[in-house]
């Protein structure tokens, strides 16, 4: 077949012919360019050890990482002309640093592979995104704090089935979000811990016989320690599995709050109102402020669970050590950190600029006999009945007031009496809805006094 033919089947875009078609589908440099400044440390670090160990002259490694500095400022200044058929950073990086120096250039590699070259760049540049997720978690958590000392004793009905439960306060229920991101920060920290090992020296998957020292290489690059095996080294994508795996669980937190976000600003809720920054009009509904970011932060788990299912697809069937596989493994977990990154910014930002309605908080926490579980404790509690009597009894209750049309609170002592005899005026000491948050006492129930102390609690983590 001809090239001819071969570029009608294939179409225009690949006018060159099937040499067109490899360079494209070889090539990395479209995305992995963002690992330049991770790229460009480890060159720097590993020319300075191979003139320490005496593999390289110490003129030839203060050529090499003077050029590199010279690369990474022509990136940074967006004047370095990046080539497909260099196919990577590292190769478009070492091309121009021989442009820049000369021969020397060509000693830079010595020791090393692309694959113990690429494991290390996207390890640092993981990393650096686990440092800037910690950023984002605790600025976070801080302003959650902040709603949740404010609010601490304002009630609010909580919810399950989205059904009218029990009263707790505004304090609590931000909290219930700090614990949740404060999870999401251990995942990101105990991460950040396992995956600090450094696979520079593994070469290409059997390490090398020059006197490398990996140590100093791990030092100069702030990892813990070299990877131990190189076979290991090259092959494992556990770090960014973790990355993602930790992201999506964070993610779903954030869309989880979103959601909340969502319903609480509507009409029927009025529960908080967002703020102009964090909200988009209509272009014919001339009334509506609309939960935008709340809405994009909702939708955008599903990229970042997309990124880690992707990964795992790609890693599952590998053999040992390095294939041409993992050039997939970039793009998703770029685009999972941009989106990851924004989602924690766009919640953080709402949280703070929120305003909690708490006249709308406390009329809805006092609807859909809230109380009801405070008068059947009540029961137990006072009278002495089985907890499923008192179940029964307060029913009954229930459906009493409903018939009324009245909240428990508004039924007279004779209504309650009528389904039990042995109730006293006594029982209305519980059946208000601060008087039900206040009586949450056991450790970490709604009670203020509770919410406060885990707020402290807190403050003392941070």
């Amino acid at each position: 077949m001809t090239d001819t033919t071969s570029n009608q089947m294939w179409g225009g875009r690949f006018a060159a012919g099937p040499d067109a078609i490899m360079e494209a589908i070889n090539a990395s440099i479209g995305f992995d360019k963002r690992m330049a400044a991770q790229d460009i440390a480890g060159s720097r670090a590993h020319a300075a050890m191979l003139a320490a160990t005496g593999v390289i002259s110490d003129s030839d490694a203060t050529v090499i990482r003077e050029g590199l500095l010279t690369v990474l400022s022509e990136i940074e200044a967006g004047t370095f002309a990046y080539s497909n058929a260099l196919e990577d950073i590292h190769m478009n990086v070492e091309a121009r640093l021989k442009e820049i120096i000369g021969a020397p250039a060509g000693r830079l590699h010595t020791g090393r592979s692309r694959n113990d070259q690429v494991a290390t760049d996207f390890k640092l540049w993981v990393r650096d995104q686990l440092d800037a997720a910690e950023t984002g978690l605790l600025a976070l958590i801080r302003a959650l704090l902040a709603q949740a000392e404010a609010g601490a004793a304002w009630v609010m009905p909580g919810f399950t089935h989205l059904q009218t439960a029990q009263p707790v306060t505004w304090g609590h229920h931000m909290m219930a979000y700090v614990e949740m991101f404060g999870r999401d920060l251990s995942r990101v920290r105990d991460a950040r811990v396992r995956m600090n090992e450094c696979p520079l020296g593994a070469a290409a998957l059997a390490g090398t016989s020059f006197a490398i020292d990996r140590e100093m290489t791990a030092e100069a690059l702030a990892f813990d320690r070299p990877a131990a095996n190189s076979l290991d080294a090259v092959s494992d994508r556990d770090f960014a599995l973790e990355f993602l795996g930790a992201a999506s669980i964070s993610a779903m937190h954030l869309s989880r709050m979103a959601e909340e976000l969502v319903i609480w600003s509507s009409a029927q809720f009025r529960f908080v109102t967002l703020s102009d920054r964090f909200s988009t009009g209509s272009s014919i509904m001339p009334q509506k402020k609309n939960p935008d970011a709340a809405e994009l932060i909702r939708a955008k788990v599903g990229r970042i669970f997309g990124a880690n299912t992707a990964l795992m697809m790609v890693m599952k069937g590998l053999p040992l050590a390095y294939s041409k596989d993992m050039q997939e493994d970039k793009e998703q977990v770029f685009d999972a950190a941009d989106n990851w990154m924004l989602a924690l910014a766009a919640m953080e930002g709402m949280v703070r600029d929120m305003n909690a309605n708490r006249d709308s908080l406390a009329a809805a926490a006092g609807s859909g006999f809230s109380t009801a579980t405070d008068l059947a404790d009540w029961l137990v509690r006072v009278l002495g009945l089985p907890f499923r009597d008192a179940h029964h009894i307060t029913g009954s209750l229930v459906a009493v007031a409903e018939q009324r049309g009245c909240d428990l609170p508004e039924l007279g002592l004779s209504d309650m009496q009528a389904v039990h005899p042995d109730i006293t005026k006594d029982v209305f000491g519980v059946l208000g809805v601060e008087n039900s948050v206040n009586s949450r006492i056991s450790y970490g129930g709604t009670a203020p006094s509770q919410v406060r102390a885990q707020i402290e609690r807190w403050k003392a983590k941070l």
